[in-house]
């Protein structure tokens, strides 16, 4: 088939990709939103709308394959299309975290906050930068810049980590609060593996560039019991 052709089906692909990351950046934010606002409406908005970008991410997939078999494309070109494909897989599996957040919602709405809900807002806005910033580099071709937004991710695992400690200190302190706060830590814990998906898609950047695997931000290492 004409270069053209092949051209053009990357362009589109990329094209629909972008659009559904739109969604997924919208229902991660909806998502917190109903958690904030203590709405159970908008949690259940979140929930329907996960099946769309479940197509979304099954379509784009499909069309990914028949460009493949249909166009033998070029190892650059190859590399493009597996992360296009690679890249719609995390962001579907965000949509799977913004829909556990809102069913979370739905669980806690009827009772009060524990206390004003500040970092875990924090957490989001920095994980959809995250997406936002790393599709930016997708785009570019711009493997230096994924490297150093994965850097980025060990902002969001301060927070968890922050937030983790707060509630502990709630469920020693009164044992009526575990539930609550055991739903909260669930909901940090969605937001943590959110930051960690963009990162899995700054190394798909990474290797759609270079051609070569690399693990960004990768946790440090245990030291030996044995010294």
């Amino acid at each position: 088939m004409p270069r053209e052709t092949l051209d053009e089906g990357i362009k589109a692909l990329q094209d629909d990709l972008l659009k559904m990351a739109d969604l997924v950046d919208e229902a991660i934010g909806l998502a917190v939103k109903s958690l904030t606002e203590r709405d159970e409406g908008l949690a259940r908005q979140v929930i329907a709308a996960d099946e769309g970008i479940n197509k979304a991410q099954r379509e784009i997939d499909e069309r990914c394959l028949v460009l493949i078999a249909t166009q033998q494309p070029l190892a650059s070109d190859l590399r493009v299309i597996l992360a296009i494909s690679g890249i719609a897989t995390e962001l579907e599996r965000m949509a799977d975290h913004a829909k556990g957040i809102a069913q979370l919602t739905k669980r806690l709405a009827p009772q009060p906050h524990l206390k004003p809900l500040i970092d875990i807002p924090r957490m989001a806005e920095k994980g959809r930068s995250l997406l936002r910033e790393q599709l930016e580099a997708f785009l570019a071709r711009d493997a230096e810049r994924a490297r150093a937004l994965a850097k980025q991710d060990d902002e969001m695992d301060a927070l968890y980590d922050q937030i983790y400690r707060e509630l502990l200190i709630f469920m020693m302190d009164d044992p009526r609060t575990i539930t609550r706060a055991t739903h909260l830590i669930w909901v940090t814990h969605d937001l943590e593996r959110i930051g960690d998906r963009t990162t899995n898609i700054g190394e798909r950047v990474v290797f759609m560039v270079t051609g070569e695997v690399e693990e960004l931000n990768p946790p440090p290492q245990m030291e030996s019991r044995y010294g």
